[in-house]
């Protein structure tokens, strides 16, 4: 839907449309954690075929983001130029997502070509829903408060489907199967993509992009304050992937627990990272964004620095915990700090372009997964790491430290120092309460 008016967003849509950041995470954690090993561990599928696939999702769904961004922010319809894409999209993107887990062929071969088209369905639909759902929230909240609120209720959603995801999909797919399991996380996305789109609206001043693509482009990489934030966005993702993908190798080599140990140190973060949005959100409308995230930075380096020492899984449960505070912030912060450049630039250009800048968000910010992966590995090789070893020697635990502990300490100076050039200073917002521009 749109509306002409520039009135406060009412807290009840601010909650509808939150909700879909369920669906988004839902589907994209339990895609990205289960998919592999269901088809390579249950199916049988060669692992180097799979690996192809992957290479070939991760570059097509990269390619896609910066196109697909750049048409929504040319379409002009009577009901907006975000939503009749989330409204057509979603169903088909809940039935694709389902199907990966439904294979209709058998042999590991047809396997293998099944789960490539099945997954390439999806990266399509995935985008076009997903990209356009988040372009609406920079043109839905305007004032620096509206988007802290906001934001805190989106990344309250998406911790709690990022636990389910992961967490809940080993229960259910050995209950009720992995078909079974597909299905209802289908629908459960589904549900709250409905529930989101009736909480959507669309500006109905918005001007349509005029740019070419290869304009746009131009336009969007020669913007100062979008440099330094992606720049700075890129290198907190990066160690968020390494968190992630680091945790299993500090529990069972630094630790020496067993894997559900995983489960409790990262559980910690996600835990309490859930109220901490709130108090980001407040933060953030008291100091503003920049400051706000130069803060969350210093929190997050600090909570990192004791994997570089703690021998017990008490203690990392508790470095966990410090470290929620932190990425809590990160989570709340840059969507805000994106809306600013594209208020900042409608200023400069006098159209909104929300869908092109998140799409070049989404195409650089989704590498930082690869160098994450890099990074481990040359770290894991360098320390003498083993591959099925039962022992491993001392030098892979001070290189499992190093790599949780002090590299992501230098990519978070890197990302302090982005954010300190980052030139919007205040959370100018681009019309006043009548609808104006400034």
């Amino acid at each position: 839907m749109t509306r002409g008016s520039e009135g406060p967003v009412r807290r009840g849509q601010m909650l509808a449309y939150g909700s879909g950041n369920l669906s988004v995470n839902l589907l994209s954690q339990a895609f990205a954690t289960f998919a592999t090993f269901y088809y390579v561990d249950h199916l049988g599928v060669d692992p180097s075929l799979i690996g192809v696939a992957m290479v070939i999702h991760g570059i097509v769904n990269a390619v896609l983001n910066p196109l697909v961004g750049h048409v929504s922010d040319r379409t002009r319809t009577r009901w907006g130029r975000r939503v009749p894409y989330i409204a057509i999209g979603m169903a088909p993107l809940a039935a694709a997502f389902t199907m990966i887990w439904i294979p209709l062929v058998d042999g590991a071969t047809a396997r293998f070509w099944y789960f490539l088209v099945v997954v390439l369905v999806y990266d399509v639909l995935f985008v076009v829903v997903v990209l356009n759902y988040v372009a609406l929230f920079p043109e839905m909240f305007t004032t620096i408060a509206e988007r802290a609120r906001a934001a805190s209720w989106r990344q309250m959603f998406a911790i709690v489907s990022m636990i389910v995801g992961v967490a809940a999909a080993p229960l259910l797919y050995g209950a009720i199967g992995w078909a079974a399991m597909g299905v209802s996380f289908g629908v459960v996305a589904l549900a709250f993509f409905a529930l989101s789109l009736r909480g959507s609206t669309e500006r109905v001043h918005a001007e349509r992009e005029s740019f070419g693509f290869l304009a746009a482009l131009r336009y969007t990489l020669a913007n100062r304050a979008f440099v330094t934030y992606v720049t700075g966005s890129f290198l907190l993702q990066l160690t968020f992937a390494l968190l992630q993908a680091g945790i299993p190798f500090f529990t069972k080599y630094a630790l020496g627990e067993a894997d559900s140990a995983n489960t409790v140190v990262l559980g910690a973060v996600f835990v309490v990272a859930i109220p901490m949005v709130y108090v980001w959100s407040r933060v953030t409308t008291r100091i503003g964004p920049r400051r706000a995230v130069l803060v969350a930075i210093v929190v997050y380096g600090g909570a990192l620095v004791p994997f570089l020492l703690v021998g017990s899984l008490l203690l990392a449960a508790v470095t966990g915990a410090a470290i929620g505070v932190g990425i809590a912030g990160m989570l709340v912060l840059l969507e805000i700090l994106l809306a600013e450049v594209i208020d900042d630039d409608e200023r400069r250009t006098g159209t909104r372009r929300e869908g092109m800048y998140f799409g070049m968000n989404g195409f650089i910010v989704r590498w930082a997964v690869s160098l994450q992966a890099v990074i481990i590995t040359v770290v894991l090789s360098r320390s003498g790491y083993h591959n099925g070893a039962a022992v491993q020697p001392d030098s892979v635990v001070t290189g499992v430290r190093l790599m949780m502990g002090a590299v992501p300490l230098v990519v978070l100076a890197l990302a302090f120092g982005c954010f300190l050039l980052y030139p919007l200073r205040s959370g100018t917002r681009p019309r006043d309460e009548t609808g104006a521009h400034r």
